[in-house]
């Protein structure tokens, strides 16, 4: 008869890359709240919360934490803060049209992906040794590439999130605002 290991595995809901996913989750609730009242606040809150998106990845690798519900917590919450910030953009900027389709194809793109993956038998959406894709070779196989990526478009967001008027801006002016703010200081 086996004995029983004297080390016990804690649920999966207990690993410590899923409770930094809830701390996200608390943290982007507190960050969208305040998104109107206090714009510096939302951008350093919303930022630390990307930050600790990469940090669930390196406590899951670290500690063997990686799980199922753990990638589709991480990616739930990627893509909903994201989409809530894509939608402010929407509001403040002409045409919004352009930031509805970022969220559209930001979601479709990492849903087809993930579910793609997930069809096929993988236990996540970056593995893509057997895909012909250079494109997702290239974003899912670099990690510096993907993280650059990531911190690009993300970091760009908040910028336009913290440039952007009350009234309805064009995305032309934020440009020619910064340029002319940078030349006169």
């Amino acid at each position: 008869m086996a004995r029983p290991s004297a080390e016990k595995t804690p649920s999966v809901y207990l690993y410590i890359p899923n409770i930094i996913g809830y701390f996200r989750i608390i943290i982007n609730f507190i960050a969208f709240a305040i998104c109107y009242s206090n714009r510096v606040l939302f951008a350093i809150l919303y930022f630390f919360s990307f930050f600790c998106d990469g940090l669930d990845g390196w406590f899951a690798r670290k500690f063997n934490q990686a799980s199922t519900f753990g990638a589709v917590l991480d990616m739930v919450t990627d893509r909903v803060s994201t989409a809530c910030l894509l939608a402010l953009l929407s509001q403040f900027y002409r045409p919004g049209l352009v930031f509805l389709m970022l969220l559209g194809l930001d979601i479709t793109s990492h849903w087809f992906q993930m579910y793609s993956s997930f069809l096929s038998g993988k236990t996540s959406h970056k593995d893509v040794k057997d895909t012909g894709n250079w494109l997702l070779k290239l974003y899912y196989g670099h990690r510096p590439f993907m993280a650059f990526c990531c911190v690009a478009s993300e970091v760009l967001y908040i910028v336009l999130f913290l440039f952007a008027d009350e009234k309805s801006t064009s995305l032309l002016n934020v440009r020619r605002h910064y340029f002319y703010d940078c030349l006169s200081n």
